[in-house]
């Protein structure tokens, strides 16, 4: 796994090599006044087709979350849609767990 970062604004690890990888994961990082320290949001995660299934995807989370404590995160929160069950099943089995809260969006189109 390859890492980029500006850890004051955000990680991107890429699993294979630039241009082309197989895999990738951005952290973007922001304060949370409740826990009164850093917070990381898990904006985007991607797997290749051909790679799925093969353990990238766990590599990558698992690397995100190391990437994400070593930054001082406190915590990472994420979204998936609300239809998506395969990726739902795939984080819980990585220790997150469902908001009791709603996501709310304003689109600036």
């Amino acid at each position: 796994l390859q890492l980029y970062l500006d850890a004051a604004l955000d990680s991107v690890l890429l699993a294979g090599p630039a241009p082309a990888p197989l895999g990738m994961v951005v952290l973007l990082y922001t304060v949370s006044t409740a826990l009164g320290g850093r917070a990381a949001l898990l904006e985007d995660m991607v797997v290749a087709p051909p790679a799925r299934g093969q353990g990238l995807g766990a590599a990558l989370i698992r690397a995100a979350i190391a990437q994400a404590r070593q930054d001082g995160a406190r915590r990472i929160t994420l979204l998936t849609d609300a239809d998506n069950r395969r990726a739902q099943a795939f984080y819980r089995r990585e220790g997150f767990q469902a908001s009791p809260m709603t996501p709310y969006r304003l689109a600036l189109d």
